[in-house]
């Protein structure tokens, strides 16, 4: 992979390259591996600036190449509630472990952003915690984005046994609650809005078409 990327990345200009939108670049096998670190040595020395999301601590590894200017950091961070982080994503990185991958990064000059998501009702949509999770965001002077839980099918699927020992009625709701500008994901995008402005922290939505109208949406720094 590290070799395949350095020969692609003498074809291109400058440029953002983005770590990682779909798949978490920190897997459990790259403690051993270290593709992900070989990866950020090569793009480490080319023109582009990297913007990297993750739910791991294992980053921390990688801080000797992850430089301010260069790379960005965004940490998801559903909840800072780690019985229910456990619950929701139990091979993750414990809310008090993403935490300090915000901090650390922030404290050696690394652009932060916090990933509030996904937001699912009933669960983690509480003012109290998407208040600490936005403190955070305002301690270490991070960004905010948000979205909600994506309906696709096998999400669904994969979080029922959660849904049924956790909250059985939620589960059924969930598409008429999270579907297209639903009146209960404005609402809620509303509220995440307004708790960042009330912190100064800037925020904005994952797909801009759900957001509320709040001014520092979509401003990030």
């Amino acid at each position: 992979m590290p070799v395949i990327l350095s020969r692609e990345l003498a074809n291109k200009g400058e440029g953002v390259v983005g770590i990682s939108t779909v798949t978490d670049p920190y897997q459990p096998l790259e403690a051993k591996l270290q593709i992900t670190r070989r990866c950020l040595e090569v793009l480490s020395e080319g023109p582009f600036t990297v913007s990297m999301q993750t739910k791991s601590s294992l980053i921390l590894r990688d801080l000797d190449i992850i430089r301010p200017g260069k790379f960005e950091v965004g940490v998801t961070i559903s909840t800072l509630n780690a019985r229910l982080a456990a619950a929701i994503e139990p091979k993750a990185s414990s809310p008090d472990e993403r935490a300090r991958v915000v901090e650390e990064c922030s404290k050696r000059g690394i652009k932060t952003w916090v990933f509030l998501g996904p937001i699912i009702p009933e669960v983690n949509d509480a003012q109290e915690g998407i208040t600490e999770i936005v403190k955070l965001a305002k301690k270490t002077g991070s960004y905010i984005i948000y979205d909600k839980l994506n309906l696709r099918r096998w999400i669904l699927e994969v979080m029922k046994p959660f849904f049924d020992n956790y909250k059985p009625s939620v589960h059924p709701k969930l598409r008429s609650l999270l579907h297209g500008e639903s009146d209960y994901w404005r609402g809620k995008a509303a509220l995440v809005e307004d708790i960042c402005a009330q912190n100064g922290v800037i925020c904005e939505s994952a797909f801009p078409s759900t957001r509320s109208t709040y001014p520092f949406s979509g401003n990030k720094p």
